[in-house]
């Protein structure tokens, strides 16, 4: 993740070092300067996506020419399972308030994360599920918000930081979208976070009901093996995103509702920290920063020659774009907006390579 991991365990956060923190740096910085918006047409249901992950703990300002789709993350679930709590209300607040500004903007809630639980409680109960769906409408009405993206990940399993879970999930999965497509009605997006491998979640029951489908595809593996390589090579670990595309594809999803998943951040192990932000990557002594050309993907090599932190920077995420497009995907997402560095790099090279703004030169 993003936060999300299938088959490694985050460490602590990255400590934020940018302009763009997460307000603990021990920095000064100034704020960053207010955008002004890009002449486009209004956003359709059916056009290219740019999806960025906000969070609710991060407070840098938030451009978005870069994007055409805010997930706010996260909501939850209720403890009583029959609503929706909101992580910085205010925060979401601010987020939806410059859709005034910018027209082609969607603001979006995710409800759910690494660790977040009580899904599988309210989603086996038809009166909860009922419930937290009419909460999720009331929500959108509340804040302003374009639709729900749902982040329960792994139904059926634990893997999501040791939550309650029921071989009953995937069925009730299914249910419980519907109710939420039902209760916010169609004009609404209804989109959700799915494991790189397809698992989980019966993909041809759900279609009916969602927009599109978010691919994790990163959080694939920890050093010595890539983060989020596009293609097998020796270092690609148990899956790449062409594979995990073509499991989604497998699964009854056809690559119109398919956007893929980008990290803004990589894996690695000493002299690294487990999770590194993009804007904190640096090449570490004794390290050499290397490519490699079939995962396509770069990464940070100590003395030996071993991979110590697999990572994606802007050749490699250009390149992802351009599989995006070929493949007839719906678009690109990331995790997460705050990940990047202060001239934000990744996001002007998927907003360009995705969307096809050419200058932002005075972003």
């Amino acid at each position: 993740m993003k936060i999300h991991i299938y088959s490694i365990v985050l460490g602590a956060s990255a400590i934020l070092l940018m302009a763009c923190s997460d307000g603990n740096s021990d920095s000064p910085s100034l704020p960053d300067p207010d955008p002004v918006e890009k002449p486009q047409e209004p956003a359709r249901k059916d056009s290219t996506v740019v999806v960025a992950y906000v969070t609710s703990w991060s407070s840098c300002n938030v451009n978005p020419n870069f994007m055409t789709h805010v997930n706010y993350a996260f909501g939850h679930v209720r403890d009583d399972f029959q609503g929706v709590r909101i992580d910085n209300e205010a925060r979401l607040k601010t987020i939806a308030d410059k859709k005034k500004q910018f027209s082609k903007l969607s603001v979006m809630l995710s409800i759910g994360g690494w660790g977040s639980g009580r899904f599988s409680e309210m989603a086996a109960d038809a009166s909860f599920r009922k419930k937290f769906a009419a909460d999720c409408a009331r929500v959108c009405r509340e804040f302003n918000l374009d639709g729900i993206d749902i982040d329960w990940e792994f139904p059926t399993s634990d893997a999501g930081g040791e939550i309650s879970c029921s071989p009953a999930d995937t069925k009730n999965y299914t249910l419980m979208m519907r109710d939420i497509r039902e209760a916010l009605g169609k004009d609404k997006y209804l989109t959700l976070a799915s494991s790189v491998d397809a698992g989980y979640i019966d993909f041809r029951d759900i279609l009916e009901y969602i927009d599109f489908v978010n691919i994790m595809a990163y959080d694939m593996n920890n050093a010595p093996s890539h983060n989020a390589p596009l293609y097998r090579s020796e270092r690609s670990g148990w899956i790449t995103a062409d594979e995990g595309v073509k499991k989604h594809l497998a699964a009854g999803i056809p690559a119109s509702k398919l956007v893929l998943g980008l990290p803004f951040y990589g894996h690695g192990r000493s002299p690294y920290d487990q999770t590194v932000d993009y804007k904190n990557i640096t090449v570490k002594s004794g390290c050499t920063e290397k490519w490699d050309d079939v995962a396509k993907v770069p990464y940070m090599a100590n003395a030996d020659g071993e991979l110590v932190l697999g990572f994606d920077n802007a050749r490699s995420l250009e390149i992802k774009c351009e599989y995006v497009k070929e493949k007839g995907l719906h678009g690109a997402m990331y995790w997460d907006y705050d990940g990047d560095d202060s001239q934000s790099t990744l996001r002007k090279t998927v907003a360009t390579s995705i969307l096809g703004y050419p200058d932002f030169s005075n972003q």
